[in-house]
């Protein structure tokens, strides 16, 4: 396979970064991210009001700087990008980020034609273009980052996204279920480069499994859902609608200058192209989680144990709201559980309340077991205590989650759910990472985890038909 235009650009030999300074922390930190990351190529500070930046020699412009440029990432207001990309013409620079913003997005003719003639000269010059407005290129392999404090692994998840806050917010979700990231661009009003291009460059990277989409609007309707359904047909593809609504519409236009077409016409085209909606980015990382985590599943008869009393209940109204079918017990796990010598063989059901045993002897790890086991479940869901009665306060999350035999649930789908976040914020992440090292998504109610199961089952089911 031919490698994308978009592949090459995304591995630079070098980087100069227009307007870099020392700040360090959250938020976009350039220079200090791409340092902090180990980038194996050449690091280029350019301010004029600067000598060194982090121990390294700053110069006034880019075309001061005595090698070769692959990549710049412009932070200098809108007045200065003209001049800095006759300084990159200069210098044969392939690419340039502009993070810088103030132009179509404000609405206003002159920002508007500054945006136009910006294109022009790098057209002119041979300068392809990311953004503006945007904050570029998070990717980890190649030590590139808009932040410092982001993960330095990288994983299968490709993520796309018009808004730069957005991007952030989805690494940061994502990341509470120990999800890495192989490349996540961030590409704002798409002057040059656009969603498309992005899509297809996805869809060609073999370290990319999983693609996440955050959208507002796109410039090429027909272009866009020709690459969709292609890639759909290889990988999951989980997006994001922004500016569904009149309100949402307005704050879009304002955001990136993007048009927000017909909701009606957006999700039919979304559901044939055979991708999946996601109503907000907790959404499409929870679906994210369940993807990556899960093998595939077909039907949607869901299994749920750990439960007690009222959760109980809402647990089975909460899954069939969410499009799973919450099936009766069957009768040969309640002789199973009647030989083991049982006293409410005949009395628990699906999902199984657990504050109805007598003898405590049957725990949710024995009921989901016989579930994992009947060919009757697709799939399981598990509620965990960790801080309930008889939970996990002194020992191991490790030790704790013993009582659920995860090893011997792997041949169905397992979701867990952990609805109890009181306590050490160190404990609760001791017990996701150990349910992720099962291959175990951790959710923080059984809707969540019923929905991102559902939705994953359905993309299954949709492929295999």
């Amino acid at each position: 396979m031919s490698k994308h235009l978009l592949d090459e650009l995304f591995h630079p030999r070098s980087i100069a970064v227009v307007g870099a300074s020392a700040r360090m922390g959250r938020g976009p930190t350039f220079f200090h991210a791409i340092y902090a990351f180990g980038f194996k190529g050449q690091l280029y500070p350019v301010n004029p009001k600067h000598d060194e930046v982090f121990g390294i020699k700053a110069y006034p412009r880019v075309k001061d700087i005595p090698g070769d440029v692959d990549y710049v990432i412009s932070s200098v207001p809108a007045s200065q990008v003209l001049a800095m990309i006759a300084d990159c013409a200069e210098k044969g620079v392939k690419v340039i980020h502009l993070f810088t913003a103030r132009f179509s997005e404000t609405g206003r003719k002159e920002a508007t034609d500054l945006e136009q003639e910006i294109l022009r000269q790098a057209r002119k010059a041979g300068i392809r273009l990311i953004g503006p407005n945007c904050m570029g290129l998070y990717f980890p392999e190649a030590g590139i980052s808009f932040r410092d404090d982001l993960p330095k692994e990288s994983g299968p998840i490709g993520v796309i996204s018009q808004s730069g806050s957005a991007i952030m917010d989805i690494v940061e979700l994502a990341g509470k279920n120990n999800l890495r990231f192989s490349t996540a661009i961030s590409y704002g009003n798409a002057l040059d480069f656009n969603e498309c291009d992005y899509l297809e460059y996805l869809e060609q990277d073999p370290n990319t499994k999983i693609i996440l989409m955050y959208i507002e609007g796109v410039r090429d309707g027909k272009r866009f859902f020709d690459i969709l359904r292609r890639t759909t047909a290889t990988k999951p593809v989980i997006i994001v609608k922004g500016g569904r609504g009149e309100s949402g519409t307005r704050a879009t236009a304002s955001h990136t200058a993007s048009l927000a077409g017909s909701m009606t016409v957006w999700n039919m085209a979304v559901k044939q192209a055979g991708a999946v909606s996601a109503r907000h980015l907790e959404e499409l990382a929870d679906t994210a989680a369940a993807f990556h985590y899960l093998k595939p599943a077909y039907n949607r008869r869901v299994g749920v144990a750990g439960g007690a009393g009222g959760s109980s209940v809402l647990a089975a109204d909460l899954c069939e709201e969410a499009g799973l079918n919450v099936i009766p017990l069957p009768m040969e796990i309640r002789e199973e559980l009647k030989a083991q010598g049982s006293e409410i063989w005949d009395w628990i059901s699906n999902p199984a309340d657990m504050s109805i045993r007598i003898d405590r002897s049957e725990g949710p790890g024995e009921i989901l077991k016989a579930m994992a086991k009947n060919p009757n479940f697709d799939l399981l869901i598990a509620f965990i205590h960790a801080h309930g009665p008889g939970g996990n306060r002194d020992g191991s999350a490790k030790a704790f989650l013993q009582q659920y035999y995860l090893d011997e649930l792997n041949n169905k789908p397992l979701l867990a759910v952990i609805e109890d976040q009181t306590g050490s914020e160190n404990i609760i992440g001791d017990f996701i990472s150990e349910l992720n090292k099962s291959n175990v998504p951790v959710y923080m109610s059984i809707e969540r985890a019923a929905l991102a199961a559902r939705k994953m089952i359905d993309y299954w089911r949709n492929k295999r038909s």
